[in-house]
Order: C-alpha cells, then structure tokens, then sequence
C-alpha cells in the first residue's frame, strides 16, 4: 500500500503522451494547446503551493486527490468527439488536473518513501514506455480509461490504508 503514490507518479508519466494526444485533438490550433498546458502548470503551482501552506500536513486527504484525477482521466477517455463547448471543459479539466498534480507532488516529496520512489519511479517509467510502445491496436482512450480506473482503485487503498493506520493507533493507545 506504500508504493501507491510510486503508481501514481509512473502512471501520470506513462499516460501523458495519450493525454497529449486528446489534448491536441481537443484544442484544435498549437496556440490553445500552449495556454491549456499554460493554465494546468499555473494551477500545479497553485496545488503545491496549496499543500505547502497547510498547517496539518500530517492530515492529508490525498485519497480526495486519487479520486479527483481518476474521475478526470475517466471523464477525458469517455469524451469522444468535439463539440462546441469542449475548449471550456478542456480548460477546466486542466486547471483540475494541474491543481491535483501539485498537490500530489508537494505531498509525495514529504512521504518516507520518496527517494526510493524517486529511482524507481525512472526506471518503470522506462519499462512501462518500452512496454506501452508495443501496443498497438488500442485508442488513447482506452489507456486513459485504464489509468482512470487504476487512480480509483488507488483512492480505495488509500482509504484502507488510513483505516488500517486509525485501527492500530486505536489499538497501542488502549
């Protein structure tokens, strides 16, 4: 349950070339495609600095950002072709994404298990390109759908881990 946030990490990494992929479709010219990536790094500042501004860092509710980002990526994968109002959705979900991101990435670095996520993270990152590079027959969707679904699954661990965590404490203080 530890090496959650290290699967978040790889697979944000793994799936950004097929997000690309949507995003560029989504935005039609290069120059919005620039302002959406513009305004999801401009809300990453925002998110790290969010998390970096908490009082209680130790009370985080990370599984809120797992849920957050597997819904998007969800919702992303299930769009299926342009309509008139997407360029509005497309900057919403980027604001979204990039507040979760920040916030995630301010959180991990403060985890126990960082710098061994961090090595491990290069390394399957590289194993999980080589990997995804030999699939062929499968849509961008599909693989944002998958992460979506993975995100969710890491938000219920996340929740199991914290009860888990919560049960003990109750347990050693009896």
């Amino acid at each position: 349950m530890k090496n959650i946030p290290l699967i978040v990490t790889v697979g944000n990494v793994a799936i950004l070339p097929y997000y690309i992929i949507w995003l560029k479709e989504a935005s039609m010219t290069y120059t919005l495609f620039a302002w959406f990536f513009a305004m999801f790094s401009f809300a990453a500042a925002w998110g790290y600095r969010v998390y970096q501004a908490k009082k209680n860092k130790g009370q985080s509710f990370i599984f809120l950002v797992y849920t957050g980002m597997g819904a998007l990526y969800l919702a992303v994968g299930l769009i299926r072709s342009p309509f008139d109002s997407l360029p509005y959705v497309v900057l919403f979900i980027q604001v979204l994404l990039g507040f979760q991101q920040g916030y995630f990435r301010a959180w991990h670095i403060e985890q126990k298990e960082y710098h061994l996520h961090a090595v491990h993270h290069y390394l399957l990152v590289g194993f999980a390109m080589i990997g995804l590079s030999l699939v062929n027959v499968l849509s961008p969707s599909f693989f944002l759908n998958l992460f979506g679904c993975l995100l969710l699954v890491c938000a219920v661990g996340e929740i199991l881990r914290k009860k888990d965590a919560v049960e003990k404490s109750i347990e050693m203080g009896d």
